[in-house]
């Protein structure tokens, strides 16, 4: 069966909460309660499946989330608009096969016609260079460091969107975006019933 990008549902938070917890140091551990928060307030929070299967998945959101992360608010002290990329995580024998650029690749074509920025951090304790080098290659630059409250030292990453200035000239500033599927916004669930509107 071919590989599906998809909005995370509910009943996928279990598996994500599995994989997230077995990434090792790259991705800090996180619990169901923390997890539940981030589908609530993510704009963007998509899983790859395949055959039934979770092979990973990438949360982000944008500038005005309510989120306590302290490098989310490190780029709200600095930038006015953006998508932050707070974790990514691929199943370990999903590595090495392309899903982190898919990814990537997807939630930039959400970012560009909304924000000017795409940002993100990598942990620079331990240093992952095959992380370091992805993200130099998908356009990221290093804005700042910082070491985290509860967490080791990171790399403060944003790339510019290029297409954003024609998006806000053509659309934002005349009407919004077009009505159609691929550019509509997660259905985030309010207060726990139902589904944003």
């Amino acid at each position: 069966m071919a590989l599906a990008i998809r909005d995370v549902r509910e009943h996928d938070l279990d598996a994500v909460l599995a994989l997230n917890n077995a990434a090792g140091t790259g991705i800090l551990a996180t619990d169901l309660d923390r997890l539940r928060h981030l589908y609530e307030i993510a704009h963007y929070f998509r899983v790859a499946e395949q055959d039934g299967r979770i092979l990973g998945f990438l949360i982000a959101m944008r500038q005005d989330a309510d989120y306590a992360s302290q490098n989310f608010r490190w780029f709200q002290a600095h930038y006015e608009s953006f998508v932050y990329i707070d974790r990514i995580v691929i199943a370990s024998q999903s590595r090495g096969h392309g899903l982190g650029r898919i990814f990537y690749c997807d939630v930039q074509s959400y970012a560009e016609v909304r924000v000017p920025l795409l940002t993100c951090e990598v942990f620079l304790e331990p240093r992952n260079d095959q992380t370091v080098l992805f993200h130099g290659t998908m356009g990221f630059q290093e804005v700042g460091q910082q070491k985290m409250e509860e967490g080791p030292k990171v790399s403060l990453l944003a790339r510019e969107l290029p297409s954003f200035p024609f998006v806000r000239e053509r659309y934002l500033e005349h009407g919004g975006l077009p009505k159609v599927e691929w550019l509509a916004e997660r259905q985030r669930p309010i207060d726990g019933v139902g589904a944003a509107a």
